[in-house]
């Protein structure tokens, strides 16, 4: 009956991942069907923990993260948890050998969001560390099937693939995040105003990283690449999205790709890969 109770746990992380994420569940699909409930397990443990800091403001978000921490832990330890979420997750990282390193420094950025505080240069490459780069290696972990060598050489690629989401990530945010939350993550955006001077530099910096990460994407294993770049490729379309627009849309709207452009992208990226044009 474990099994069962195994194969809800991962419906679970499946599920919460197509609720939040239309963009990261096409791109799942895309993976060989045997690695794609490990990546919705790690989808799972991430969305939660970022609900808590993100989202239950109106409950004891600490306590909450505290506890949330443990039960992992156990999770991890016992090799079965009651949280299904929590259940699916440990399996893939008890699985995959998943370094526990790599948990703590994720939710250790998680901690970081219960904070008010301003992002100098320092503390931005700390949060992005954590809450992007490492669950970047909690994938490459599956998607090189535990193969070391492998997972060194694509290592650099995979933490960059991680951080451009991220910062992309930040941009389509900064309104709600800077509104709603009192933080701003980019250490040059201090007050609710962005300059043209301030937005070419973050535009840069992510250019920069998406031009090293589709290096590695291009050198993932059969069974991954296609749905990884299919990620790449929306990112990299919402970034052009945001280019367009000017600083001050960017600072009042959460700029987003409709459903039907995803669509679209995903036949534009199966034609591309198909023909090797990635």
């Amino acid at each position: 009956m474990k099994d069962l109770y195994d194969k809800v746990s991962f419906k679970s992380s499946e599920m919460i991942t197509k609720k939040y994420s239309t963009s990261f569940s096409l791109g799942i699909l895309l993976l060989e069907p045997k690695i794609q409930k490990h990546i919705y397990s790690i989808y799972g443990f991430v969305r939660l923990a970022d609900e808590i800091v993100d989202t239950f403001h109106d409950y004891p978000q600490e306590e909450l993260l505290n506890e949330f921490v443990d039960d992992t832990k156990k999770a991890i330890r016992n090799k079965i948890s009651l949280n299904p979420v929590l259940n699916s997750f440990q399996t893939t990282v008890n699985l995959y050998n998943i370094d526990e390193k790599l948990i703590d420094t994720f939710i250790h950025s998680m901690r970081m969001d219960l904070e008010d505080q301003h992002y100098n240069q320092e503390l931005y490459e700390e949060y992005i560390l954590g809450s992007a780069e490492v669950v970047g290696l909690m994938c490459l972990k599956i998607f090189v099937n535990g193969n070391d060598s492998e997972y060194e050489r694509l290592k650099p690629f995979a933490m960059k693939l991680g951080s451009v989401f991220q910062k992309v990530n930040f941009l389509r945010d900064l309104r709600f995040d800077l509104k709603e939350l009192n933080r701003s993550y980019f250490p040059s955006v201090t007050s609710n105003t962005l300059t043209e001077n301030e937005l070419d530099t973050i535009y840069a910096e992510i250019q920069e990283e998406f031009e090293y990460a589709r290096k590695g994407v291009v050198s993932l294993p059969i069974s991954s690449r296609m749905g990884v770049y299919l990620a790449y490729r929306y990112y990299h379309k919402l970034f052009k999205k945001i280019k367009r627009c000017n600083s001050e849309k960017i600072m009042n709207t959460r700029i987003r790709i409709p459903n039907f452009q995803k669509i679209m992208i995903l036949f534009r990226s199966y034609v591309r890969y198909q023909l090797k044009m990635y």
